[in-house]
């Protein structure tokens, strides 16, 4: 059978890693597919860095519309990144008739719908695949999984650490008993975090992947303008030990959950159990769990980013394409639900979702505080599991005091977390951390 002819946009980390995991294992992909998968056609702005990847493999340009404009080429992979260009570039391979496969979990959750549109439309009707496996949690095959192999199940929740940076930054955070900063230091200086560490440290990297993944477990729309994202920045390292004293570790969970009145979708720091399997997930793996309600809990691990893990799940989708024969619109649908059937459920505001809480605060070291605070959450319907009240250091008088609390309504806790911070024996902000039990 004739070989796949593929053009690639973009060969930086990711790209130079699809060539060569691809020239590498071609005998096992030609055993496993049928017929070879060749990278025929590269565009870089640097041509010269692309020559030395590919040699003669390949010829090399820097018009990126010389590759999707070529007969020959059947799927061109986007890993130019961002919203901008490889947006329009992704919308003229599909109009083109090109399946295509991306990384690019930016331009999917915020532009997701209208690029599936496309290519259900593409090719007078007949459609073009566009698979993203690489887009969420590197080389664990996260996307699949939702698509295919638990779509016989109602998934129930979703709940993954998801951004490799934010955990390498909370891992040294709870190993080293660094600050926020010295962690974050760290973090670049071995390239875990970009020089603009934004995206991932104020969870929008993490908002992105799971705006894709709540879309292919619930068959809803990609809706990333309506997530709640908050970040790391705020975390106290004395946040981290209080939690490991409670018998709980902080992540930064994506969690996207079904409830009976919609779909909670939100990134946050979240205190999760020790004994949970993926609070012991450490550095800059990546792990995601999953619950549906024939198969229970499940859970995803592996190395959410890098050259190599990242293009096994980009040459993965190569050789999905590969196998199809015959019309496009008669493969899995690319986020898993039949477009006719997708549902809409709302997103939930952030203030009703329910969960549980971890609230530290700095208060007076003098009697009756911890009554004050209590009656003021009990007023609200908020009902406490635990508290801790620190002793006051010699010569202070003031100290932490440290609630859990059981399951409640978002909303009650600002109401009443305003009426704490109102105290004058309250000194400061509540620093709120939500808590998930992921049972």
């Amino acid at each position: 059978m004739k070989a796949l002819k593929v053009g690639l946009l973009g060969i930086g980390t990711v790209g130079s890693g699809v060539f060569t995991v691809l020239t590498r294992n071609q005998e096992e992909i030609v055993r496993r597919t049928g017929r070879g998968i060749e990278i025929s056609m590269v565009a870089d702005l640097d041509t010269a860095r692309a020559s030395a990847v590919v040699g003669n493999a390949a010829a090399v340009v820097s018009d990126a519309r010389a590759v999707i404009a070529n007969p020959e080429i059947d799927v061109v992979i986007e890993l130019i990144g961002g919203y901008g260009i490889a947006k329009a570039l992704v919308l003229e391979a599909i109009a083109a008739g090109k399946h295509v496969v991306t990384a690019n979990k930016a331009l999917l959750a915020v532009h997701g719908d209208e690029i599936f549109s496309a290519a259900a439309k593409a090719r007078n009707g007949a459609g073009v695949m566009v698979l993203f496996e690489a887009a969420v949690a590197g080389g664990i095959p996260i996307i699949k999984t939702l698509r295919e192999g638990l779509t016989a199940n109602r998934i129930q929740w979703v709940a993954g650490i998801i951004n490799g940076t934010t955990n390498f930054i909370l891992s040294e955070m709870r190993d080293k008993g660094q600050d926020f900063a010295t962690a974050l230091k760290a973090a670049q200086g071995l390239g875990y975090a970009e020089t603009d560490p934004t995206f991932d440290i104020e969870g929008v990297d993490a908002a992105h992947k799971v705006t894709l993944m709540s879309a292919m477990a619930f068959g809803i729309p990609v809706q990333f303008d309506k997530a709640y994202v908050e970040g790391i920045t705020k975390l106290g390292a004395e946040d981290i030990k209080y939690a490991e004293q409670l018998g709980y570790r902080i992540k930064l969970l994506g969690i996207a959950k079904r409830v009976e009145s919609g779909i909670e979708l939100r990134v946050h720091p979240t205190l999760i159990p020790t004994k949970r399997l993926i609070a012991n997930v450490e550095g800059a793996m990546n792990a995601v769990m999953v619950q549906g309600d024939a198969v229970g809990t499940t859970l995803y691990y592996g190395k959410g980013a890098g050259s190599e893990p990242t293009a096994s799940a980009v040459v993965a989708d190569l050789v999905d394409i590969a196998r199809m024969t015959g019309n496009a619109s008669q493969a899995t649908p690319a986020l898993a639900f039949q477009p006719s059937s997708v549902s809409a459920l709302p997103i939930l505001p952030i203030e009703q979702v329910v969960t549980s809480f971890y609230l530290r605060m700095r208060v007076a070291d003098e009697a009756g505080v911890l009554a004050k605070v209590t009656g003021i959450l009990a007023e609200q319907g908020i009902s406490i599991d635990a508290v801790i009240q620190k002793e006051a250091k010699d010569g202070e008088n003031q100290t932490d005091l440290i609630i859990l609390t059981h399951d409640c309504v978002e909303g009650k806790v600002g109401m009443a977390l305003r009426q704490v911070e109102a105290l004058s024996s309250v000194l400061g902000s509540v620093v709120k951390i939500r808590k998930e039990e992921l049972a």
